[in-house]
């Protein structure tokens, strides 16, 4: 167990929690569906399962019944990494959509059916369940069915982002029907039902998510994209199958940090850990200009190399070892200049609106979960019989010529989400992600280094305000950072934002750290306050 000093120096609504079992989720609903499933006696893969089902009806402006997913776990023996996101329609190609939107189109559009992939999570919760679950799949599905028919009562956060994205997908397929059922965004404190949704989900647990795929929701989703100038089939949607895969990773500190490879964005955190284990942080204060200044130049030089190389994997022109090895990284190191700020261009590695959740149990097996509707509530498009809310990763592909990440029939878009997986001496450490776009690696490394480097407690390091890099010089920082911080930093040459809005641009995480033997000593868990969520365990 690593020693933490527990002394939090930061303004905060949550405390540690310690249990042998635990949840930790940013809806309290879905914190109580996974120990439900714990106390009925699933393990930390059901309780999983069961907490993403509920999210997506207690979170519906971040993930939903149409997203993505990806998910690193610890059988109790060993790591293994899974990636549920979903590829292009079979009719996907730059042509497709340059004849539709014109041939000054650089990427699928932002919103509508044309920007939806197929949806990988309900696969991810099959597949999981399948192969490590305890429990009856349809029993997983059970407490977000009961949600979706009786309600919940909307909390603040989750209420603010839905009245931000009513003016913009009011008009949207689907939309108003399903989320505005007052003709408006719901109140802190109304109560929402989602009986779409129940449909789904009882139809989705009575077949192990064959419905979603080869059944009758897979038949009402081509439909819906059909009716509104789509070109998902239901061909498309029985094709696809998630993947299981190797996770990356790399060294700090003597522990070892584990991403889903490519075609995710997981890479930057281990690169910019690589570039940041050539200067002693821990010689800083933790909250200085000169740590934070260390650990912005080194995210910049890592996006610099993940924005031109990250794609599909088999579109590439470098492998992940490549970009990772360590001679090519102390290069990038050298290029930082401690007493300004700059703008990086991408090296030569040849030379050298998402929720995140995460549950242990008791025999250690620990699961690091996430899922998206990548922006806010996805392409604003929904299902109405089932209340299939779809997302928009695909205006993450490029339509230029040449581009690693150019749309292709069947190809897999560059994606945000990442969940993290902590391990010291190929032993498990902690299950964790920060959810939020481009902030994910950047919340991995901020609260990385807070914690293997500055010993601060998981709450602690998940409380502490961050910085999030934009493009250039510029980024944004939270209202919490200390002004002289934020004035030091303008003073080496960063532009700096001062972002009020912790939600929108500086993420949320959950954490698990394993404290000892899970059957003795348990794990403590963490949540994020800028969300509505919850750690809780028993």
């Amino acid at each position: 167990m690593k020693h933490f000093d527990h002394a939090n120096p930061y303004t905060s609504t949550r405390i540690p929690v310690f249990a042998r079992n635990v949840v930790s989720t940013s809806h309290p609903l879905a914190a109580q569906a996974g120990l439900r499933i714990l106390h009925q006696g699933g393990n930390a893969v059901d309780a999983a399962v069961a907490a993403a089902a509920a999210m997506t009806l207690v979170e519906p402006v971040s993930n939903g019944l149409g997203g993505d997913a990806f998910c690193i776990l610890w059988d109790g023996r060993q790591l293994h990494g899974l990636n549920s996101s979903g590829p292009a329609p079979a009719a996907w190609t730059p042509d497709y959509f340059r004849r539709k939107y014109g041939n000054d189109a650089q990427h699928p559009p932002l919103r509508g059916i044309d920007a939806v992939t197929v949806p990988g999570a309900v696969g991810a919760w099959a597949a999981l369940s399948e192969r490590f679950g305890r429990l009856p799949f349809a029993d997983l599905m059970a407490p977000a069915v009961e949600i979706a028919e009786r309600g919940y009562l909307v909390p603040p956060v989750v209420r603010q982002k839905w009245a931000a994205a009513t003016p913009l997908l009011k008009d949207a397929p689907g939309f108003a029907g399903t989320f505005l059922p007052w003709g408006r965004a719901p109140e802190v404190g109304e109560l929402f039902r989602f009986p779409a949704a129940a449909r789904a989900l009882r139809a989705i647990g009575e077949t192990k998510g064959e419905a979603f795929y080869r059944g009758e929701i897979a038949a009402a989703i081509a439909k819906f994209a059909a009716a509104h100038g789509g070109s998902l089939t239901a061909a498309d949607l029985a094709a696809w199958q998630p993947e299981w895969v190797t996770p990356v990773s790399k060294s700090y500190r003597g522990y070892t940090l584990h991403e889903i490879p490519p075609n995710g964005q997981g890479i930057a955190a281990l690169i910019a850990l690589g570039i940041l284990s050539h200067f002693d942080v821990a010689a800083l204060p933790v909250d200085s200009v000169a740590s934070q200044h260390l650990q912005i130049e080194a995210m910049k030089l890592a996006f610099a190399d993940v924005y031109r190389y990250v794609a599909e994997p088999s579109s590439m022109e470098v492998t992940p070892e490549q970009m990772l090895d360590d001679s090519y990284l102390a290069s990038r190191a050298r290029l930082i200049d401690v007493k300004r700020a700059q703008e990086f261009k991408p090296g030569n590695p040849v030379k050298g609106g998402t929720i995140y959740l995460t549950a242990a149990d008791e025999s250690g097996m620990m699961v690091s979960f996430i899922q998206s509707n990548y922006m806010g509530f996805g392409s604003g498009c929904v299902e109405p019989g089932f209340g299939i809310s779809l997302h928009n990763r695909g205006h993450a592909f490029s339509l230029a010529e040449g581009h690693p990440n150019r749309v292709a029939p069947g190809k897999r878009p560059f994606h945000t989400i990442i969940p993290g997986f902590l391990t010291k001496d190929g032993q498990p450490v902690m299950s964790f992600g920060v959810m939020g776009a481009n902030m994910q690696p950047q919340g991995h490394m901020q609260t990385l280094v807070r914690m293997l480097d500055y010993h601060q407690a998981p709450q602690a390091a998940c409380d502490a305000p961050r910085w999030r890099f934009n493009a250039g010089r510029a980024i944004n920082a939270e209202a919490a950072m200390d002004p002289r911080t934020v004035q030091g930093l303008v003073d080496l040459g960063h532009e700096v934002e001062v972002i009020q809005d912790s939600y929108q641009d500086f993420g949320a995480g959950q954490f698990i750290w394993r404290m000892g033997d899970p059957a003795v000593e348990g794990y403590q868990a963490a949540s994020d306050p800028r969300r509505d969520g919850l750690a809780a365990g028993f």
